[in-house]
Formats: C-alpha cells, sequence, structure tokens
C-alpha cells in the first residue's frame, strides 16, 4: 500500500541541501519514530562484539548467535584466551567467520592490554581496536556511549546518493558529508532513520511507491519520468 503520508510542497524543490535534508528527515521519521539499531546487547562490550560479527551478516543473524557467545565470553578477558576454532564454530553462520574470530580475540586483547579490559569512548581510541572501522566505532559512540557520531552504512550510502544528498559511495567521505549536512545533535537518529528506510523501502531493489519522500527523490523522479517511454517502447 502506498504511504498516506501527505505529499511535500512541490515549492520547496528548490530549498538548499541542509534544509533539504532536514525536511526529509522529518517526514522519514514519521514512518520510523521507534529507530535504533536492532542489535541486542547490555554494554559497550557487548554492543562492540556484535557490531564486529554484523559485517557481512543481518543483525537478526547476529542476534541468533550472541547469546551463546556473551555466556561463553562475557567480558574482554574470557574473550581474549578463546580457543580460535572453538570461536570460529560459535560464529560461522554470520559469515567471513575465520577473520572474525581472529578479529574479536585481538580486539579483546587489545582492550585488556591497553584499555584495562574497557572499551574506550572516544573514536581515536575506538578505531585503533584491531577490526574496528569507522562505522564500527560510531555505532559505539552513539548507541553505546550516547556520543555524537555518524554510522555510515551500504543502506545510508544508498538512500543518500538516491536522494542527491551526497555523491559519493565512500562510506569515508559521506560520513563527514552528511556531518556538514545533519546537526550534531541529530547526527545518531539521522543514520538510524536512513538505515531504517534503506532496509524496508529504499532497498536494492526499491519499493518507490511505499516511500513516503518520494515527490522529494531525484531517483524516484527519474524512474517515474522513464516509464512512460519504456511502456511506449514495448
Amino acid at each position: 500500500m502506498a504511504s498516506t503520508r501527505p505529499p511535500l510542497f512541490p515549492d520547496k524543490i528548490d530549498l538548499e541541501v541542509k534544509d533539504f535534508a532536514q525536511i526529509t528527515l522529518e517526514v522519514l521519521a514519521g514512518d520510523y519514530p521507534d529507530a535504533t539499531t536492532e542489535l541486542i546487547f547490555k554494554n559497550p562490550y557487548e554492543l562492540l562484539v556484535a557490531t564486529i560479527l554484523s559485517a557481512q551478516s543481518t543483525d537478526k543473524r547476529v542476534n541468533q548467535v550472541t547469546p551463546k557467545l556473551f555466556k561463553q565470553f562475557p567480558s574482554p578477558d574470557t574473550l581474549a584466551t578463546a580457543n580460535l576454532l572453538h570461536l570460529q564454530m560459535l560464529i560461522r553462520s554470520t559469515g567471513c567467520f575465520r577473520v572474525k574470530s581472529r578479529s574479536l580475540i585481538q580486539m579483546a586483547s587489545a582492550l585488556v592490554n591497553n584499555h584495562a579490559g574497557e572499551v574506550p569512548a572516544t573514536i581515536k581510541s575506538l578505531l585503533e581496536l584491531p577490526g574496528v572501522g569507522r562505522k564500527t566505532a560510531n555505532v559505539l559512540l552513539t548507541h553505546g556511549f550516547s556520543r555524537p557520531g555518524f554510522p555510515v552504512d551500504r543502506h545510508v550510502l544508498r538512500v543518500c546518493n538516491r536522494l542527491a544528498l551526497i555523491k559519493t559511495m565512500d562510506a569515508t567521505n559521506a560520513e563527514f558529508e552528511l556531518k556538514n549536512i545533519f546537526r550534531r545533535s541529530e547526527w545518531a537518529h539521522a543514520s538510524d532513520v536512513l538505515i531504517q528506510h534503506g532496509r524496508k523501502i529504499c532497498k536494492t531493489r526499491p519499493g518507490c511507491d511505499d516511500c513516503c519522500i518520494r515527490e522529494r527523490c531525484k531517483y524516484a523522479l527519474q524512474r517515474a519520468s522513464e516509464q512512460p517511454t519504456k511502456r511506449q517502447t514495448t
């Protein structure tokens, strides 16, 4: 069923990018009022492990694996001394399990040796941990420590490029561009909403008919303009 949300006013099409982004976020947030990470965790350590596991996997799959994992390895100290083959078997279903298992043990060892077993709360220190990239570090900042951060994943890249908010598929460049576009106080919220929209509507094969911002989306408008031409040629 198409969204019943009223269309955005055509006379606002030429707004500056920041104003366009703000209005778009407000409309999208109406469809995802409770947007947040879908990973289940109790503390920053569990969130860090779960986020590393989520690479090339789904949050649903990770949530199926982590209860048993955290029962056996409830802290960095226990994970740092994990048997590699045993750990691989526990996380096998998340994919890339050999690489992930080594990263998890190395990450836990770094926490123990360099941070007294605690997850650091700065992006600089997080990025120094094995297996931690900018997306993971930003997830920890926003959802682990309630600090400003803008996680950028494939969904954020897809949605923001289709909206023409950015013109890059490089996650790091996109992160800094989006931080300049959205208000600092809304970084985490904007990321969560964009991720949810990318998962539910703006997929690789998008459901434009059900999208509440289709009147503002250059990708959707282009698709709509091409449809009559396609029908004429069939």
